[in-house]
């Protein structure tokens, strides 16, 4: 399985669904929001798309309740998970966080195979060694609203192969 890892959007609707759109064009199947959504106007574009949207807050809240309340009557498109998220994806145990350093924290305990961040604007894929004497993906796949200095990217990830690539929303 295939999926869009994205964070930071900020209220930027039409570039998470370009986003979205274009991991779906290469076969994604869900997707992993990492926090900063902001509201719910944001995810309207990429409900339509199809895909199951897991999303997390972040620090930057916007309107929780409304979110909540889209989530309850997406039939079961949009998965709000709170603050942050423990998921189970074609087998694989996910762990998603707005924070990198919470991330990494969590991807040291060796019980994840795959730990997804945000928050920092800046894309990064790496092993992280955890406790257990093993190696645990951490991702963080940037801002996909391109915020500040760095480009609007995002993460097409594959659950079975267990690769991770930063993509580059083309302007």
């Amino acid at each position: 399985m295939k999926v869009c890892i994205v964070s930071d959007s900020h209220d930027r609707g039409p570039l998470l669904a370009a986003a979205i759109a274009a991991a779906q064009e290469e076969g994604a199947g869900a997707v992993i929001h990492c926090g900063d959504l902001i509201g719910v106007n944001t995810v309207k574009a990429s409900l339509k798309l199809g895909l199951p949207l897991h999303v997390i807050h972040g620090n930057n809240l916007g309107d929780l309740v409304a979110l909540a309340r889209v989530a309850c009557h997406s039939d079961g498109l949009l998965n709000y998970h709170g603050r942050d998220a423990t998921l189970e994806l074609a087998g694989r145990r996910i762990f998603v966080t707005h924070y990198p350093h919470y991330g990494q924290g969590m991807a040291c305990t060796g019980d994840y195979d795959l730990v997804c961040c945000g928050h920092s604007h800046e894309a990064v894929v790496m092993q992280q060694p955890n406790v257990k004497g093993g190696q645990t993906w951490l991702v963080n796949p940037g801002t996909v609203a391109g915020l500040g200095a760095s480009a609007a990217t995002w993460i097409l990830g594959d659950l079975e192969a267990m690769t991770f690539d930063i993509r580059q929303l083309k302007s």
